[in-house]
């Protein structure tokens, strides 16, 4: 949990970035740069992290005093294996006279309330069940078919993957955004989806253009460029050893982009029809002569 930079704009401020575009370029470049260094510690080495790490304890300390509580505070895992969140009322919730943070497992329900591992029973009138969503089910419920008749979730039943996070080989013509391992764990995800969204773009003008029926692509671009995704993966915060929505049950990160956002935007920033399978759009029929007797 960090510190959110979370307050009003001061007169002097909203004039400066009103007026001059270059302030207003360089804030925005400012957070940017906030989030990439984040990144660098989640996909090159936790020692990066050391900024953060600190900014988080300081948070912790001066807003939880009570021992015991603050001990309950502290994760079990590097930071970034499970998501980062930044707010600055998170701990002082926990703090309040009303709330008991309780970390012992839950052994069953019961119809008054909640029974832990220990024995105890804590009463309730209401239990909020807050235990995320399916984040590994991408386009769930949709169906999409492929070539020969193959579902999509026949295709990612071990965990689904795709060329940039955008293609996936044997279905012609299916273009995602936002697929697997394009999330972030600290950055904007709309600077990934821009880059997306020119690429598919560039496809489609690439079919007109080029006069194609279809374009797929190609298995063994696919295949190497996953080969890489789960390398990096490997060395990242991700796969370190928490259980997490950003991996399957094996350990596998199908959710985030193990690098940079630059460099992905970097592998988006122009379409190569050379990695994709064409068909060209099927000839018309020429039409019938007509002849006279």
């Amino acid at each position: 949990m960090l510190p959110k930079a979370d307050r009003p704009y001061r007169g002097i401020e909203q004039a400066l970035l009103d007026r001059l575009p270059v302030v207003r370029k360089a804030d925005r470049l400012r957070i940017f740069l906030y989030g990439e260094l984040l990144t660098s510690g989640f996909v090159l080495s936790p020692k990066l992290l050391a900024g953060p790490m600190q900014l988080w304890r300081r948070q912790l300390s001066s807003q939880i005093t009570d021992p015991g509580l603050r001990a309950k505070c502290v994760p079990d895992y590097v930071m970034g294996c499970k998501r980062v969140l930044f707010s600055n009322d998170w701990y002082p919730a926990l703090a309040r006279p009303n709330v008991d943070l309780i970390t012992d497992p839950i052994e069953r329900i019961v119809a008054d309330g909640v029974v832990t591992r220990d024995g105890t029973t804590r009463h309730a009138d209401a239990i909020i069940y807050g235990t995320g969503f399916k984040t590994l089910d991408f386009l769930a419920p949709m169906e999409v078919t492929g070539l020969r008749g193959r579902r999509l979730d026949e295709a990612w039943h071990e965990g689904a993957e795709a060329y940039l996070g955008i293609s996936v080989a044997g279905f012609p013509n299916f273009f995602m955004l936002y697929g697997p391992n394009t999330n972030l764990g600290g950055n904007s995800i709309l600077y990934m989806l821009e880059g997306q969204i020119r690429y598919v773009a560039a496809a489609l003008q690439a079919l007109e253009s080029e006069g194609l029926g279809w374009i797929d692509v190609r298995p063994d671009v696919q295949r190497a460029f996953n080969t890489w995704v789960a390398a990096s993966s490997h060395t990242s915060v991700w796969e370190s050893g928490c259980h997490s929505w950003y991996t399957t049950a094996s350990g596998r990160n199908t959710n985030n982009w193990p690098d940079h956002t630059f460099m992905y935007r970097h592998r988006v920033r122009s379409f190569d029809l050379g990695r994709y399978r064409a068909m060209p759009k099927p000839s018309a029929p020429a039409a019938p002569s007509v002849g006279r007797a």
